[in-house]
């Protein structure tokens, strides 16, 4: 004897959902990644932290100096910890959009309440720190926009409606009523 397989209703919506929906599944596996021009990007936010240190307030900087002088030449370090308190670290970072980011960092080392010595990064001077600021965009062909008389001759001269005359202007009064009322 043969069995007979018997397909229900249940069985057949099962089926029609459960291996389309599996299929799916199997498939976002291997989507292939979006590439999204940098270009289709509008707006990245920028992202400065910390203080900016130059070259010119590095070299500024000379043994002996106390700490107070030294927070009135480079500002408040990022970091001061109280594990090394004979240690101060300036650190900046900067991210643009279509500007490579930068980052420096310079260390302040102390003996006592004196400035003992300076190590950290090569710092950029002011001018070489804006310089690489600004984005660099590729000169785009202006259109000409002017008009030739065979480009005027297409479109039909504008008609002007004529300008009614303005109403008689009624005479100022010669007195004005009080700004404040009359007190009592």
């Amino acid at each position: 004897m043969k069995k007979q397989i018997r397909i229900s209703l249940h069985n057949t919506l099962s089926l029609g959902v459960a291996v389309p929906l599996l299929l799916v599944l199997l498939s976002a596996c291997s989507l292939p990644r979006l590439n999204v021009a940098t270009e289709a990007v509008l707006y990245i936010p920028e992202v400065v932290q910390g203080n900016f240190v130059s070259r010119e307030q590095k070299e500024f900087l000379k043994p002996g100096m106390s700490r107070l002088q030294v927070r009135e030449v480079l500002g408040t370090p990022l970091v001061a910890s109280v594990f090394h308190e004979q240690r101060w670290d300036y650190v900046f970072t900067i991210r643009r959009q279509g500007v490579p980011a930068q980052s420096f960092s310079l260390s302040i080392w102390f003996k006592g309440d004196v400035l003992d010595r300076v190590t950290g990064d090569e710092l950029p001077s002011e001018t070489e720190f804006v310089t690489k600021l600004v984005v660099k965009k590729p000169s785009a062909k202006v259109p000409e926009l002017e008009a030739k008389e065979e480009d005027l001759r297409k479109f039909p001269a504008p008609v002007r409606k004529a300008e009614q005359a303005p109403a008689a202007a009624l005479p100022l009064p010669s007195s004005y009523p009080p700004l404040e009322p009359a007190k009592r």
